[in-house]
């Protein structure tokens, strides 16, 4: 069993000599500031989701106020 060509045993090595040069402890900071990242990235694209949302929703209510006024301005034409 393995990954790419790469057996259990080199994944296990490679684990040990990584866990020798960094350490559990700069290891789990390294994971936690990408988990922090990760967050933020999300919340960015979130927010501008949203705000892409309520710039449609003000511009559809620009638009239908523009078309009162000028239903308005047309009926006053009319009258005359």
């Amino acid at each position: 069993m393995g990954f790419g060509g790469i057996s259990i045993w080199q994944l296990l090595i490679i684990l040990v000599i990584v866990l020798l040069l960094f350490g559990t402890k700069r290891l789990r900071n390294i994971g936690s500031d990408l988990g922090s990242a990760f967050k933020g990235f999300k919340k960015s694209m979130s927010d501008e989701d949203k705000a892409a949302e309520a710039q449609k929703i003000e511009q559809a209510d620009a638009d239908k106020k523009d078309d009162v006024i000028e239903g308005e301005a047309s009926k006053e034409k009319d009258k005359q």
